[in-house]
């Protein structure tokens, strides 16, 4: 099996232009993912996805420069665009993850890969129940129901939403890793808002360096040991997460590192 991290990533953004191009402590966003992408267990490749067009050159410079393979591809057609990563690095399965989570987990990710690997499930993530910090999320798939997807799904927010087609086929077996849930599953970990890049860049002045291994579970300590960090992008939360939905589905618990 070739396991392949698929980073999509762009410069624009209607909320914060070029986002993941800021600082957090001594680099960028993009390369905060990267880093903690090439510490997942089982990742075979580190593909950032990027989109055409010369606004992107930089991010996909900044991707180069962390280490990671570079991919060119769609800026709206975004499932074309991970379908053509994954058959360049010849996956056979595909983490996704987008690059607004500079917070993105090693090991959580690593536990949503054995559980799809164990469970033999076509889709498997940790948002299809509520429990962990919008900023964590990542979805495992083998690469087959991606091209499937890439050769079958016509509609724009399909084409545009990579694995839309995938989560609502009748025919896939689901699996989920669930958070703990509580205060946990309201907070904000990723990149949306300015409110959000203050948020990180106050947890990167809180702690220094040593952010940058922090897994979930210590980063919650921090955020509970400071609730004024939490306060920074707080308006943004949400108490429910509507967006996702949650069919049935093989459900395992988080286990701390």
């Amino acid at each position: 099996m070739t396991l392949a991290v698929i980073i999509q990533a762009r410069a624009g953004s209607s909320r914060l232009p070029r986002k993941v191009l800021e600082q957090l402590g001594r680099k960028t966003v993009l390369a905060r993912v990267i880093e903690r992408c090439q510490r997942i267990p089982s990742a075979d490749h580190v593909v950032c996805a990027i989109a055409d067009g010369d606004g992107n050159d930089a991010v996909a410079d900044e991707a180069r420069a962390a280490g990671a393979r570079v991919f060119r591809g769609s800026e709206t057609d975004v499932l074309a665009r991970y379908a053509g990563a994954a058959r360049e690095v010849g996956a056979s399965s595909v983490v996704r993850i987008t690059s607004d989570c500079p917070f993105i987990d090693p090991e959580m990710v690593e536990q949503v890969i054995a559980l799809q690997v164990e469970t033999s499930a076509d889709y498997a993530n940790n948002t299809l129940m509520p429990g962990f910090p919008r900023g964590l999320d990542c979805e495992v798939f083998p690469a087959a129901w991606l091209f499937r997807a890439d050769e079958t799904a016509t509609a724009n927010e399909d084409r545009e939403h990579v694995t839309r087609w995938i989560r609502n086929s009748s025919a896939v077996k689901r699996a989920c890793l669930k958070g703990p849930g509580g205060d946990a599953g309201q907070w904000r970990w990723t990149l949306d808002y300015a409110e959000d890049l203050d948020f990180c860049r106050a947890v990167y002045a809180c702690a220094g360096e040593a952010v940058a291994r922090m897994d979930f579970s210590e980063l919650s300590a921090l955020c509970r040991a400071h609730p004024e960090l939490v306060a920074i992008n707080a308006m943004h939360g949400e108490a429910a997460r509507p967006d996702i939905e949650r069919p049935a589905a093989v459900v395992r618990d988080y286990v701390p590192g």
